[in-house]
């Protein structure tokens, strides 16, 4: 998902800032609503992430009280699962970021290109 965002992000950057100013209107209108469609996309993949990275800090916060009120000889196999979610939970945390960061980047881009189809558009 990573490199599929960069490509498009990458692409979308290329035509404004070297062929948008050239390009026949409806060229950038169709290069808009594609980019559009790929920022709802991103936008439903961002949503899930959150949803998973949630979780996984829920099962994190289960797992440590479980590890303190759970009688001693359970204590390895409830470590080994807090370090497990720790891991996880830091690990979507960091990928949840990069989603974030990446679709605030589009909706600027998409401003820019919406900015300059129609100047009179406060975007």
């Amino acid at each position: 998902m990573k490199a599929y965002m960069k490509e498009t992000m990458a692409f979308v950057r290329k035509y404004i800032d070297e062929e948008m100013k050239d390009a026949p209107e409806d060229r950038t209108r169709k290069v808009l609503a594609e980019f559009e469609k790929k920022i709802s996309y991103f936008q439903h993949e961002r949503l899930i992430h959150l949803i998973v990275t949630f979780f996984f800090a829920l099962f994190l916060l289960i797992e440590i009280c479980a590890l303190f009120m759970l009688p001693y000889s359970y204590a390895l196999i409830s470590g080994v699962l807090v370090l497990l979610f720790l891991v996880l939970t830091v690990a979507y945390v960091f990928h949840y970021y990069f989603l974030e960061n990446s679709v605030q980047q589009m909706y600027k881009m998409r401003d820019e290109i919406t900015r300059f189809l129609d100047p009179d558009v406060k975007a």
